[in-house]
């Protein structure tokens, strides 16, 4: 499929009435969880579509690209309204949490699995095992305030256990930038998968800053908190990978390509017959966005698409599936490392002065009031042992003892630890 060949729509014609917009929900208890992943993925992409749009806009002095984001922007708000009231009322904020957190796991791990780049390969294990921690104190939250079992609500596709354990993943601000990619010398699917990523973290600390407040008890909101900052990481550490030399019409046609890539994708992989038109239409809508973008570069720098996107077509498409024995296999090998500046080490490698030390000792110096250790303490004291979904036992040993939650790993030195 490459959506330059085809023939757009008017943007005009994009615009529907009320009731076409409030569209029907899903059935929490009926559909598969990958098309809760799926509405939150592109619910984030429109709102990274709206966003980047703002930004143009604000430094922009050309009225006429200014109404033409415009009228772009309006279609990409209708989108994001219609897709977000699929979700039903009935569900939780904290159950749709574990969905977010279930789509950063899956997504991170099957974009890693498809990456041709090492070094953005590198980063995505790296937060991988983030979120993936972040999903098992959920979880556990979950089962604790509502008697929900969040395997449940992950279909048994996704382990629930422990990763790089949250207290850990607090680093210096200076560790969370890495090297940008240079567009004119990276594949297609590293510039996709490095603006999907993007904008899913950002969606999910947006959510974060803005739930926090909302949870009914003090433990949940001090653990959106917490969570809500690594997720600031994850931002900037995905963001720095993009190529800054690119111009803003340049990046808005590769913002409208992505979209394509995606909804083309969503239209493949879904699962839901009342879905997958709204991803149908949505596709149709972007190409006339996408062909718009061209004309603006053409027009404006005039430059051709084809020396943004060499090749249009779409590389292999986004489809969700349990990536349980790649995470494991990652968690075994890497759970240690921390980031140093635009790279990676081993935590017992660090000297003893390194930033991340000092940030620790200055957030973490009472390992008894970090949120996401108290909540799993909160747990373990009222059912003996903490919540968890594995296949087997967690490959990594030190976080096996489901009878005391661990805040060394990646975090202390080993030997400083049992010299402790």
């Amino acid at each position: 499929m490459n959506p330059f060949n085809e023939k757009p729509m008017k943007i005009q014609d994009s615009f529907v009435d009320w009731s076409t917009l409030y569209c029907k929900s899903y059935d929490p208890r009926e559909v598969d969880p990958y098309t809760k992943t799926r509405v939150i993925l592109m619910n984030g992409t429109e709102y990274e579509a709206q966003w980047f749009s703002r930004q143009f806009s604000r430094h922009c002095n050309n009225q006429d690209i200014r109404r033409a984001l415009a009228m772009t922007r309006r279609v990409e708000q209708q989108q994001q309204k219609q897709i977000a009231v699929t979700k039903p009322i009935d569900e939780s904020i904290l159950e749709t949490t574990i969905s977010y957190e279930q789509l950063a796991v899956d997504l991170t791990a099957t974009l890693a699995q498809n990456e041709p780049d090492p070094y953005i390969k590198k980063a995505l294990d790296f937060a991988l095992l983030e979120d993936f921690d972040h999903l098992y104190r959920y979880a556990d939250l979950l089962q604790m305030d509502m008697g929900v079992k969040a395997e449940e609500l992950v279909g048994k596709y996704t382990e629930i256990t422990p990763g790089r354990p949250t207290i850990s993943e607090h680093r210096c601000p200076f560790d969370n930038i890495r090297y940008p990619m240079s567009a004119a010398n990276s594949q297609l699917i590293s510039k996709l998968n490095v603006g999907i990523i993007t904008a899913a973290e950002q969606q999910t600390m947006n959510y974060y800053m803005n739930v926090a407040g909302f949870y009914d008890n003090s433990y949940g909101r001090r653990l959106y908190q917490e969570i809500g900052l690594i997720e600031e990481q994850h931002v900037s550490h995905y963001e720095s990978l993009q190529d800054p030399n690119c111009t803003w019409l340049e990046m808005l046609l590769m913002h409208e390509y992505t979209e394509c890539y995606l909804y083309y994708s969503c239209m493949q992989d879904e699962t839901n017959d009342h879905l997958r038109p709204m991803w149908e239409r949505h596709f149709a809508e972007e190409i006339a966005h996408l062909h718009n973008a061209a004309e603006l570069l053409k027009t404006y720098e005039n430059k051709e698409w084809q020396q943004v996107i060499p090749d249009g077509e779409f590389p292999k498409l986004l489809n969700f599936n349990s990536n349980i024995d790649y995470i494991r296999e990652v968690l075994a090998t890497t759970v240690r490392d921390t980031a140093v500046l635009e790279n990676y080490s081993d935590v017992n490698n660090l000297p003893d002065d390194a930033d991340f030390f000092a940030f620790q000792e200055k957030l973490n110096a009472d390992v008894e009031t970090v949120p996401s250790h108290i909540v799993i303490k909160k747990y373990i004291g009222k059912k003996g042992k903490d919540y968890r979904y594995e296949t087997e036992e967690n490959p990594v040993e030190e976080l096996r003892d489901r009878k005391k939650d661990n805040t060394t790993v990646g975090r202390v030195k080993e030997k400083a630890n049992l010299k402790a």
